[in-house]
């Protein structure tokens, strides 16, 4: 079936490209870009069996309960650089770095593997894996609402 083939192609390119300029923003310490590229429905997992394994959803959880809070504990704003983007239809990867400075002083330099899920231009879906170790040690917990 070419057309399909055709249509989630031109989908992942689109994804892709949403994801592109979501983390060319992000690099310069902008998370607005992040947010409101979000459907009202996002989720964000982090998944395991860590501290920090759960999932905040819908978006007002996910800004309120996880990213405000999370980058209160910075003390400039936090930098996150996408190393490598791959998209398949309404799935992104993305491999990131991130660098910051907690208000007490810890160096935060973060490594990501991301994956997000993508409707309509707009991301539904974040599941993040990180250095689990290095948040158990620098941040302070945050866990979602019940």
């Amino acid at each position: 079936m070419p057309g399909i083939a055709r249509s989630v192609g031109g989908m992942s390119t689109e994804n892709k490209e949403l994801m592109r300029g979501i983390f060319e923003q992000l690099a310069v310490g902008n998370g607005r870009a992040l947010t409101a590229a979000m459907a009202d429905e996002c989720s964000w997992t982090f998944p395991g069996s860590w501290s920090w394994a759960a999932t905040w959803a819908p978006k007002t959880a996910v800004v309120q309960g996880l990213l405000r809070p999370l980058m209160a504990q910075f003390a400039e704003p936090y930098r996150l650089e996408a190393d490598l983007i791959l998209a398949d239809g309404d799935r992104v990867v993305v491999q990131a770095r991130g660098y910051g400075t907690t208000v007490s002083g810890d160096r935060y330099h973060q490594t990501y593997c991301m994956l997000f899920t993508v409707a309509d231009g707009r991301i539904t879906e974040v599941v993040e894996h990180c250095d689990t170790a290095l948040v158990e040690r620098v941040l302070k917990l945050l866990t979602p609402a019940a």
